[in-house]
C-alpha cells in the first residue's frame, strides 16, 4: 500500500555564514538522512532531545524550510515540486499545530476569522458562510458560539490550542503535523486536549506527526515511533515495542530517564557529556561519543537502520550484544 507520506534520506541543513560578504563557511545538518513512512489514518511520533532535528523534520514536510537533498512523496507523489498551481492544492493536504498557542494566533484576528482564513483562500466557502463553518469547526474542538468573535488574548491556553486545532481541521487535511503540540499546557488540560485529537483522528480518519520529548505522550497517541538523534533516526518500530524494549543506547537512555513510581524504580542510564554539535557530526556513529558500549568500530562505521525484531528498525552495531531490557508500560 502507498504510504500517505514518504521521506527518504531527506537532509535539511542551514548555513553558517561569517564575515563582511556572508560567506558559508558551514552547514547545520539539523536532518541528516531521515527516512519515516506515514499511513492514512495512522499517528507515529517523532521523539529525541531538542536540537535532534524533530522539529526542522516536520517544517520540512510542511513544505515550511527547503530540504538540502532527499525525496518527499505524498501519496505517491512528489511533495513541494513544479509550478505554484500545483503546488497550493497540497497545502490544504498537511497542516500544522504549532507548540506555543500564545504565538501562533494572529493577535489582532477574531476567532471567526482565524478558523476560516484558509476556507477562504482556498475557496472552500464564501465570505457569507463564514459563521457557519466556523460553528462547525468550533463545535468539532469543544467551544461554542461565545467564542466567535473574541480574541486570542480572552483565551486559556488550552482555549487556545483548541483553536489552533479547529483551523488545522477545518481545512480537512489528510496529515496533521503536531509539533509539541500539548507541551505548553496544565497537565489536566493535557489530558483533554490528547483525548480531542484521538476523536478527531477517528471522525475524519487523519494522520499525525506527533513531534515530542514526552514519551508518556507519545505512548498514549501513536502507533509507531521513531527515536532521532543529531539529526538521523537510531530506532524506529511500534511504540509499546520500541519503548518497552528499546535496542539502541540512546533509546534506552531516554526510557530510563521517564519518572516512575518509587515501587518501580529501575537503574538509569545516564549518558555523560554533551551533544555533539550539528555542524560537526563525529565521524562514524553519531551517538559513539555519549554511548557506555561504544567500541571501536563505532568510531569509524556509520550503522545504518536494520531490521531487529518485533518489526523494529535500528541503527547500531552491538544492539544484538547487548543486554536485554525491560522498561516497564
Amino acid at each position: 500500500m502507498t504510504p500517505l507520506l514518504e521521506a527518504r534520506n531527506l537532509a535539511t541543513w542551514f548555513p553558517i555564514k561569517r564575515g563582511i560578504l556572508a560567506r558559508t563557511v558551514g552547514h547545520v545538518r539539523a536532518v541528516d538522512g531521515v527516512s519515516l513512512q506515514i499511513h492514512t489514518g495512522e499517528t507515529v511520533g517523532l521523539v529525541g532531545e531538542s536540537g535532534c532535528g524533530k522539529t526542522t523534520f516536520g517544517r520540512t514536510v510542511l513544505g515550511l524550510e527547503r530540504p538540502r537533498s532527499g525525496e518527499l512523496r505524498f501519496r505517491g507523489q512528489p511533495l513541494w515540486q513544479g509550478p505554484r498551481r500545483d503546488v497550493l492544492p497540497l497545502r490544504r493536504r498537511i497542516q500544522m499545530i504549532f507548540q506555543d498557542p500564545y504565538s501562533s494566533l494572529n493577535p489582532r484576528m477574531t476567532v471567526v476569522e482565524i478558523v476560516t482564513e484558509g476556507l477562504l483562500e482556498h475557496g472552500l466557502i464564501s465570505p457569507r458562510q463564514r459563521v457557519e463553518a466556523a460553528l462547525r469547526w468550533l463545535g468539532e474542538v469543544g467551544m461554542d458560539a461565545s467564542a466567535l468573535h473574541r480574541y486570542p488574548h480572552e483565551f486559556s491556553g488550552g482555549q487556545r490550542q483548541r483553536i489552533s486545532i479547529a483551523r488545522a481541521v477545518a481545512l480537512q487535511p489528510d496529515l496533521v503535523i503536531c509539533d509539541e503540540a500539548v507541551s505548553a499546557l496544565d497537565v489536566s488540560v493535557r489530558a483533554q486536549v490528547l483525548n480531542l485529537l484521538l476523536a478527531l483522528r477517528a471522525r475524519h480518519n487523519l494522520a499525525y506527526l506527533f513531534i515530542s520529548h514526552d514519551l508518556s505522550v507519545v505512548r498514549h497517541i501513536t502507533q509507531r515511533v521513531g527515536v532521532m538523534y543529531l539529526g538521523v533516526i537510531v530506532e524506529t518500530g511500534p511504540t509499546a515495542v520500541v519503548l518497552d524494549r528499546p535496542l539502541h543506547p540512546y533509546t534506552r537512555a531516554l526510557t530510563s530517564a521517564v519518572p516512575v513510581p518509587f515501587a518501580e524504580r529501575r537503574t538509569r542510564l545516564v549518558l555523560p557529556g554533551d551533544v555533539p554539535s550539528a555542524a560537526h557530526p563525529p565521524p562514524g556513529c553519531r551517538f559513539h561519543t555519549r554511548c557506555p558500549f561504544a567500541v571501536e568500530a563505532c568510531r569509524h562505521i556509520v550503522p545504518q537502520l536494520e531490521p531487529a525484531n518485533d518489526g523494529r528498525l535500528v541503527a547500531c552495531l552491538r544492539w544484538a550484544d547487548l543486554p536485554p531490557t525491560e522498561t516497564g508500560g
